[in-house]
């Protein structure tokens, strides 16, 4: 009895097994999916790049000199008029003193020699035209011969044309007069040839390069220090062409230095390069960075987030659901009362795992996860769900595109 009842009940399981196999195979295999999602998506481009001064400054030296003094080094801060270096130029020293003696030869010794041969002129011009009416006199009562009149008449004619000519040479003497006013543009230019052997910042910032130590001797042309801009620094990232379709100036970016992991800082993007370079397939991006935070320094490695596009809701579909996508257009097998149809759908912003369809779904639709899985339209599918996973553009670089 007992091996009846056992007979009966393996041959009413297997009659269920086999009833429970074909409901199955009628409603047909069992397979990944999705259901599509309505959320936010953000877009960005993320890449490394480096700090960089918006604007350097090299400084130099004006004249030929020997450095005797250097007053800074690598990492100095500097404001306009510090001294950077000092150098000694003794020819450009002996050359100021040769020009104010100049100056002061005319001042203290020329002028006051003309005045006084002014006066002595003026004296003997006195003197002759006393003389020269005397003999007019003498002349009239006929006590001199007129040869001697006329003698006096032009001693005293030369007396005057040398008071003339002395008066000249006073004028010409004045203060302000060409001749001292060459005299003092002769003596500034010494000195301001002197003066460079001072070499000064003349922008405020860091100094990055020195090239000058005491005892070098430095010509024009060569660069002794580079001293980069204060509050003028960008973040200089080379991003790859194909990223170009959806970059734009003035797009928002988040920094994070390498350094610093844990204190991102904003940035913006301020220039785009015109070219691009043809060695390496990328194309240079510069992000302004505003406020610049304290802890930057130049040639900081830093990774930048650029954030290329966003929506506030956006129905998300998964790249692996995705097939024969070929500019904004794609394909999907779309689960529809357990059948799978084909369904062409239109793109929006794409990610590295997920991609917005803005044209042929809807939220909640279901989507096969293998968009190459071998069915035919019509094929009856049992959806396995498979959660979303959450896109992690944000993260690395993305070959991105706008619908």
């Amino acid at each position: 009895m007992k091996r009846k009842l056992l007979s009966v009940t393996i041959a009413g399981l297997a009659i269920g097994a086999l009833a429970w196999a074909l409901v199955q195979n009628m409603r047909g295999p069992a397979l990944a999916g999705y259901q599509v999602a309505v959320q936010p998506l953000v877009q960005t481009v993320v890449a490394t790049g480096r700090v960089a001064a918006l604007s350097r400054a090299q400084v130099g030296s004006a004249v030929t000199g020997v450095v005797v003094e250097r007053r800074v080094r690598e990492g100095d801060m500097v404001r306009p008029g510090d001294v950077l270096a000092v150098l000694r130029a003794d020819d450009l020293a002996a050359s100021v003193r040769e020009a104010e003696a100049s100056l002061a030869q005319l001042q203290q010794s020329t002028r006051p020699q003309a005045q006084a041969s002014l006066r002595e002129a003026q004296a003997r011009l006195a003197q002759a035209s006393r003389e020269a009416t005397r003999r007019r006199d003498l002349f009239r009562q006929q006590m001199i011969t007129r040869e001697t009149m006329e003698q006096a008449i032009q001693a005293e004619t030369v007396a005057r044309t040398a008071v003339e000519q002395a008066q000249l040479t006073v004028r010409s003497l004045v203060a302000g007069n060409p001749g001292e006013t060459a005299a003092r543009a002769r003596v500034a230019s010494a000195r301001a040839q002197l003066a460079k052997t001072t070499i000064r910042a003349e922008v405020a910032g860091t100094v990055l390069i020195r090239n000058a130590e005491p005892g070098d001797l430095v010509q024009p042309g060569r660069v002794l220090f580079e001293i980069a801009r204060t509050g003028d620094t960008e973040v200089v990232v080379p991003l790859d062409e194909k990223n170009l379709e959806v970059l734009a100036v003035g797009q928002a970016a988040t920094c994070i230095a390498d350094a610093n992991p844990g204190r991102p800082f904003p940035a913006r993007v301020s220039f785009i390069a015109p070219s691009v370079d043809p060695q390496r397939g990328t194309i240079d991006v510069r992000l302004a960075v505003n406020p610049v935070p304290g802890f930057l320094r130049e040639g900081m490695t830093v990774s930048v987030n650029v954030e290329t596009g966003r929506r506030d809701r956006a129905i998300i579909v998964p790249n692996d659901a995705l097939a024969a996508a070929d500019g904004n257009q794609a394909t999907v097998w779309l689960v529809s009362d357990g059948r799978a149809v084909r369904r062409q759908v239109r793109l929006g912003l794409r990610g590295l795992t997920q991609t917005e369809v803005t044209a042929g779904l809807r939220g909640g639709d279901r989507v096969l996860a293998d968009a190459q899985a071998t069915l035919e339209p019509g094929d009856r599918v049992r959806v396995v769900p498979t959660a979303l996973t959450a896109d992690p553009a944000t993260r690395k670089e993305l070959p991105v595109k706008l619908d």
